[in-house]
């Protein structure tokens, strides 16, 4: 089977979050199961840098009023469609932000392009290769299905999939004839929301299957707490929505091989995290003593818990544990955070930005890692810290719930407990996980069961990437 797969980030070419991680492992997991894949994604500066001997497949003299190149490029497992549309693409700043961190004012045209490509590519437009079924993620790519549905192309099945239905591409109605669309797509049946043109919504309409990154999101999005206004636009579409929780890629995700690692283990020689707690310590100026690291990487954000955290940072601490913090965000909360450290000295510390090698030596060498999302569609940072021996202490949330195993009574009684869940996700909440999360760390027996177990967790591909192959076949088989 031949897939097409539409993403606006690619790891490990660009990645602003986990929607990157899955569009880059999902298709060479899907390879198991007989699924080619060709990813197309847009040709930024920092992946036309990294691409090596590109071939020129497809030329558009006018993709929404500007030139575009369709290159065709292998790049470490991944077969690549690189959209090189230098007026939209080439220029300073992220895929999404400018370098003042706001919203380029074209980022509908931009990934309406991306969209359109996409719905030519489906029609045979580039030579020699059509793909059986499309699989958009997340709005930048959903107007795929759109042009899919109003151009005259050929009926090809599409999927969806929600990585975070928070963002949803919603712009003015004034864009719409910057489309090209057809009057009669401005509707509620198509992209029209409200009065204005949504890019999630009309993918949502338009896609033959809709998934989201764990059964739980895909139930929580269809309240009105979690589905960000669309939960009824959903609910019409509920025979088609399902929820396949991610997985994480275990080869570059391995603590027995990791090269960022200072000492490798396994479950066997969790003695050997040892020295990687050491370096943590040292890498953040804290006292070297036997407290537990509860560790912190996340983007730090209202959505995230981090205001929780910031909250209960000198309760920790006056419980007699130590916090270390990677990642940025909201100022407020970055200041908030970097004054905690300042007050407890060698028990916090606080590292501002992004860190790829510090985030896989906090997972081998903190004890515990706190992730207080008030809503979280899958999250990844918890499936490391299983993989790794880190003890996940979530919100019972999304794919947190999904994927941590809370470490009750009858849980630890059946030696199947993997982390702890709190909720109500709220400061007395984290407060009682965290208080638990000691009391267990005091019983280093037990601690060590939970993190054992949870090492023994499958967070890999394998299961979720068979059962998007039996929803490709399904959809396929059906003429869809």
């Amino acid at each position: 089977m031949k897939v097409l797969s539409v993403s606006s980030e690619v790891f490990p070419l660009i990645k602003t979050g986990g929607l990157a991680d899955v569009s880059g492992a999902l298709p060479i997991a899907l390879k198991a199961f007989g699924v080619e894949t060709k990813t197309l994604l847009p040709g930024y500066p920092a992946v036309m840098k990294v691409i090596r001997d590109p071939v020129v497949r497809l030329e558009f003299a006018d993709l929404l009023g500007e030139k575009a190149t369709v290159l065709e490029v292998e790049h470490e497992g991944l077969d690549l469609l690189v959209l090189h549309a230098p007026a939209y693409y080439d220029r300073p700043g992220g895929p999404y932000l400018d370098p003042l961190g706001k919203d380029y004012p074209d980022n509908w045209r931009r990934f309406a392009a991306l969209s359109l490509a996409a719905a030519e590519i489906a029609a045979g437009l580039l030579p020699g290769w059509q793909p059986d079924l499309v699989h958009t993620h997340d709005w930048q790519a959903a107007l795929t299905s759109v042009y899919m549905r109003y151009y005259p192309t050929p009926e090809l099945p599409s999927v969806l999939t929600i990585h975070n239905i928070a963002f949803q591409g919603q712009f003015g109605s004034e864009i719409f004839p910057g489309l090209r669309l057809p009057g009669h797509a401005f509707a509620i049946d198509g992209v029209e929301y409200y009065g204005t043109t949504g890019f999630l919504k009309g993918g949502l309409q338009t896609a033959h299957a809709i998934t989201t990154v764990s059964p739980t999101y895909a139930d929580e999005i269809l309240t009105p707490e979690f589905g960000m206004g669309l939960e009824g636009v959903i609910a019409t579409r509920i025979d088609n929505l399902h929820g396949i929780v991610n997985g994480i890629d275990t080869d570059i995700w391995n603590p027995a091989t990791d090269p960022v690692v200072h000492t490798h283990y396994g479950p066997t020689t969790l003695k050997n995290r040892d020295e990687n707690r050491r370096s943590i310590a040292e890498f953040f100026h804290l006292d070297n003593d036997d407290a537990p690291i509860f560790c912190v990487i996340s983007r730090l954000t209202w959505q995230k818990g981090m205001d929780l955290v910031a909250n209960v940072a000198d309760e920790i601490v006056a419980m007699g544990g130590k916090l270390v913090v990677l990642g940025s965000g909201e100022a407020a909360l970055e200041g908030a955070l970097l004054a905690s450290a300042s007050r407890h000295p060698g028990r916090i510390g606080v590292s501002i930005g992004y860190n790829e090698p510090m985030s896989h030596l906090m997972q081998a060498g903190c004890d515990a890692i706190i992730i207080p999302s008030r809503f979280e569609p899958c999250g990844l940072t918890q499936l490391y810290g299983l993989r790794y021996g880190c003890v996940p202490i979530v919100a019972r949330t999304g794919g947190l719930n999904d994927t941590v195993i809370d470490a009750n009574h009858a849980a630890l009684a059946a030696k199947v407990a993997t982390g702890i869940q709190f909720s109500p996700v709220t400061e007395t909440g984290l407060l009682q996980a965290i208080r638990r999360a000691m009391h267990f760390y005091a019983d280093r027996k037990l601690w060590t069961q939970l993190q054992k177990q949870g090492m023994k967790s499958d967070v890999s591909w394998e299961k979720s990437a068979e059962r998007y192959a039996a929803l490709y076949s399904s959809l396929v088989s059906k003429g869809m």
